[in-house]
């Protein structure tokens, strides 16, 4: 390797005198740290990452550009703020050129909260929007199908995301096609392509068991395009069930909210949407144990209930069964003549009341007092009225003793 170059020499500038990459680079580190000891940046955090060192990994960006951060872990522990994503602040730092990969970061030194960034505050208020219309209502989602056979993804044919769900659905279960929708999922563009790609795969025939609709993942940026409104509301209104594989597992897009399901990354969304073979297999081998199971077991039930049955008095000592049925007929039998015996006194004591009460009612009592009763005719027409009759007619007189017949001279009335 040549030694350092002299920057007051302007090495470089003919084709005798040429400079290597670790050489420019060298010379980017020192003019660029050299002019920038200490600068005051005004951005909003992306792309968080706090990894087990203690050290704070993110991106600092405007609506058009942005740059690699970090803030070691000393000073991160001296830090007043909770860092998110989304959050607009001020901070001061170094400028440090990495030569080895001719990229550069800024070291920050401190930090203070500005406010919500233009992306963050974008975010909040199209969710506002879509949650008061209800469209990430848990009672529009639709269940995944257990069985899924034709499953569609709307994604970039040339992107991360289906190499990844291919390789995890392999260990997984091999009975289903994937039909790739392709759109693109980055870009001013993407948005568009992506709902695009959301309608076609509902006009597939025969119709997709499950949609798939997203990324390998990337930063706040890269994903924004999945929490534009024209995918969310295309998202919501499909007819397939779907499942949304945004590749960010820190960021929740709108997408996310809205799919009837979401999965971190795409290969989650394999383990996600497929049965386990391994499971499936297992469930099978339960299920054939218990059919070779099922006739032993009949056999060991019908077993122990004969041996109940046998246990059974009825069965062991049928006399005795017959001796208890004799014992309540007989029982039975005195309790039915005792009701009948019950039921005659009753009845014949009401009979001597019946005829007290006619007797003391009779004519013949009154007979037996003296009195007499007359009547007259075959009828019998008792003659209560001196009117009732006229001279010569025969009448009839009864006595307690006898009757005596005789015939009107005369009557009169006696008032």
């Amino acid at each position: 390797m040549r030694d350092e170059p002299d920057i007051s020499k302007s090495p470089g500038q003919n084709a005798d005198d040429p400079l290597s990459v670790s050489q420019l680079n060298w010379i980017l580190k020192q003019l660029v740290e050299t002019a920038l000891p200490r600068v005051w940046l005004e951005a909003e955090i992306s792309d968080l990452s706090r990894p087990s060192s203690g050290h704070i990994y993110f991106t600092l960006k405007d609506d058009r550009c942005q740059v690699r951060a970090v803030i070691w872990r000393s000073t991160a522990e001296r830090l007043k703020i909770t860092l998110r994503d989304g959050l607009s602040v001020v901070c001061s730092g170094s400028v440090e050129v990495y030569p080895p990969r001719g990229s550069y970061q800024i070291v920050i030194h401190q930090m203070q909260p500005k406010g919500i960034g233009p992306l963050q505050l974008a975010f909040q208020e199209l969710h506002k929007k879509l949650s008061k219309q209800g469209l990430f209502d848990a009672d529009r989602k639709k269940p995944l199908p257990k069985f899924p056979r034709r499953i569609g993804f709307v994604t970039s044919p040339s992107g991360a995301a289906i190499h990844d769900f291919l390789q995890s659905a392999e260990p997984l279960w091999k009975d289903y096609r994937l039909y790739i929708i392709p759109a693109r999922v980055q870009g001013e563009q993407a948005a568009k392509e992506i709902a695009h790609g959301i309608e076609l795969a509902q006009r597939i025939s025969p119709s997709l068991d499950l949609l798939i609709v997203g990324r390998g993942g990337g930063s706040l940026e890269d994903l924004w395009c999945f929490n534009e409104e024209v995918v969310v509301r295309a998202l919501a209104n499909c007819k397939i069930p779907t499942v949304s594989a945004v590749g960010h597992e820190i960021d929740v897009t709108l997408s996310d909210l809205a799919a009837d399901a979401r999965a971190m990354t795409p290969s989650q969304a394999a383990g996600l949407v497929l049965p386990k073979r391994s499971e499936l297999l297992g469930l099978l081998d339960q299920w054939r144990q218990r059919i070779q199971q099922a006739p032993y077991n009949h056999v060991r039930r019908l077993k122990q209930q004969l041996t109940g049955f046998s246990d059974r008095s009825v069965l062991s000592r049928p006399h005795r069964l017959h001796q208890i049925r004799r014992q309540q007929i007989d029982e039975l039998e005195k309790r039915l003549s005792n009701a009948a015996q019950r039921l005659l006194q009753s009845r014949r004591q009401r009979l001597s009341e019946l005829v007290r009460a006619a007797e003391a009612l009779s004519p013949l009592k009154v007979l037996q007092r003296g009195y007499s009763l007359t009547t007259m005719g075959e009828s019998l027409q008792t003659i209560r009225s001196y009117k009732q009759v006229q001279v010569g007619q025969k009448i009839t007189t009864h006595l307690s003793e006898g009757i005596v017949v005789s015939r009107i001279e005369s009557t009169n009335d006696n008032s």
